[in-house]
């Protein structure tokens, strides 16, 4: 009988290799699942942090009347010139809820309002112009007699009688010191609108029809 020898290949003896069981990775899993569930939570976390600060944010906010454009001292407020915002505010503060804004249409602002600024109950009068025993007298005054600084409602000004045009005044000009209640610039012609006492409402018209009138600012101080 022939006995069938096989070829041994190169390395044949050498043991065989441990191969890696399918729960090796499982365990190099379970080694970092740890460290991504801990890193999950966080983020969970922080989105239910932040998600309760919007919503205590949003349900603490109080919608409010705000100035949507500046307006002056002493001028009459109109649906235009406000706005309303959503706000959270300190308790201390005054403020004019939102759904008022209609009621403040047509009185008057008793200091300057800047745009955006939030309407305080105190900010607004009632009091109507002319008062009893004051005019209001509608003064137009050309270009280049009128200050180039802006001239607004509350200042203090004096309006002086001017020569005619090469002629010399032949007594002393008439001046009248008097409130700025507002003013329109319609170029070349500044029209300003003035509070004085009523005794002296006809010598200032009447000055004021010969269109020839100098404005001098005295204050501007609120």
């Amino acid at each position: 009988m022939k006995t069938e020898q096989r070829a041994k290949t190169p390395g044949s003896d050498s043991p065989p290799r441990p191969v890696a069981g399918p729960g090796a990775s499982g365990h190099s899993k379970l080694q970092r699942s740890p460290i991504l569930m801990v890193l999950g939570l966080l983020v969970l976390a922080s989105g239910a942090v932040f998600g309760w600060f919007m919503w205590a944010t949003t349900s603490s906010a109080s919608e409010v009347v705000a100035a949507k454009v500046d307006v002056q001292r002493g001028q009459v407020i109109t649906v235009q010139d406000l706005t309303t915002v959503r706000v959270t505010l300190d308790p201390s503060l005054r403020t004019v809820p939102g759904d008022d804004l209609q009621s403040l249409v047509g009185r008057r602002a008793a200091s300057d309002l800047s745009a955006g600024t939030l309407i305080s109950p105190d900010q607004l009068t009632e009091v109507l112009l002319p008062s009893t025993g004051m005019s209001v007298v509608s003064v137009p005054i050309d270009s280049g007699l009128v200050p180039s600084v802006p001239i607004r409602a509350g200042d203090t000004v004096r309006l002086v009688q001017t020569p005619t045009t090469g002629g010399e005044l032949s007594a002393t000009p008439l001046t009248v010191t008097t409130e700025v209640v507002s003013v329109a610039v319609d170029d070349p012609t500044t029209v300003v609108n003035v509070l004085v006492p009523a005794g002296k409402a006809s010598n200032l018209a009447e000055l004021a029809a010969t269109g020839r009138v100098a404005l001098v600012l005295d204050s501007a101080e609120r």
